[in-house]
């Protein structure tokens, strides 16, 4: 079977600042990579990864304003939130000339029964 990819062009320069800032951090790299195939928690990611929660939330928020994570959630039992992180890119392409820098994103096509 052939996999259809996705790719999308980063035109926002504010978005461009967030994706660089990004790829040059080792913890954001960690939790892209750690949520690439499953849906996670950000205490499943602390743990698997070995990074501290705080810095966990830290660089989710800072991947979600890149439009780097997608975020589901629910309630559980005890009424409480529970938030899952999901990388939305698979691949990142950065590109370099005297008069601009281009981002091409490969999307992360998950399989539906991934995320359930």
């Amino acid at each position: 079977m052939l996999d259809l990819i996705q790719t999308t062009k980063i035109t926002d320069e504010q978005r461009k600042k967030i994706i660089l800032e990004s790829m040059a951090d080792k913890y954001c790299k960690l939790i892209l990579k750690n949520t690439l195939d499953k849906p996670k928690s950000a205490i499943i990611i602390a743990q698997e990864e070995k990074i501290p929660l705080s810095t966990v939330y830290r660089k989710i928020k800072k991947l979600c304003d890149g439009k780097l994570l997608a975020i589901s959630g629910s309630i559980n039992r005890d009424g409480k939130k529970y938030f899952l992180y999901m990388s939305k890119i698979r691949e990142i392409n950065i590109r370099w000339d005297v008069i601009e820098t281009k981002i091409d994103c490969v999307l992360n096509n998950p399989k539906p029964e991934d995320i359930n």
